[in-house]
């Protein structure tokens, strides 16, 4: 007769052996649909609502030279949100460039520039303090870190950085456009 502690413990070593093995293969590897941001306005933008999608994340600031990019973010938006992009603007005072409130910040985007995108509230997106998802971001790709305002990343829609484009690097670049057509193809 097998006692109660005898068949947990079997059950117990048999899920960490599991574990170990999916760990070792990769399958357990952490995708960024386990991270939200706080809304910009009210509530949580959850990554796991973009399961499936790729999606693309971009620290902004209101008051940075690349501030005027928030237009070719919306015309990306405006261009490929029908055929599945997802797009979320990432304020950060990191650089001491968006020091507004939600509600500047709100009006720069939206006012300003027209844009309908998802905009997260004011995180930090370097160093030691700096949001989940971006320690996530630095882990995964350690040499392409924001440094600076406008930092793109495009997630496949496996949930995994597929591309990194610099702050410098126009919303509306080539580059940027063939790397979304293509997510947007992957299956």
């Amino acid at each position: 007769m097998i006692d109660r502690r005898t068949m947990i413990g079997g059950g117990l070593a048999a899920l960490s052996a599991s574990l170990a093995a999916a760990r070792a293969e990769g399958v357990s590897r952490m995708t960024a649909y386990a991270f939200s941001f706080p809304a910009l306005s009210d509530g949580e933008i959850h990554l796991a609502d973009y399961t499936g999608r790729p999606l693309l994340v971009v620290n902004t600031a209101s008051m940075c030279g690349y501030t005027p990019q928030y237009a070719g973010l919306q015309q990306l938006w405006s261009e490929f949100q029908g055929r599945g992009l997802g797009m979320i603007g990432v304020p950060s005072n990191d650089f001491n460039q968006e020091p507004g409130s939600p509600a500047d910040i709100a009006d720069m985007a939206e006012h300003q520039y027209g844009v309908t995108f998802p905009m997260a509230g004011k995180v930090v997106v370097t160093g030691p303090n700096a949001h989940p998802f971006y320690k996530w971001a630095a882990q995964a790709r350690p040499k392409e870190t924001p440094g600076w305002n406008f930092h793109k990343y495009l997630l496949g829609r496996d949930g995994y950085i597929a591309e990194v484009f610099p702050s410098a690097v126009e919303p509306t670049d080539t580059r940027v456009k063939t790397a979304i057509a293509r997510a947007l193809a992957d299956s």
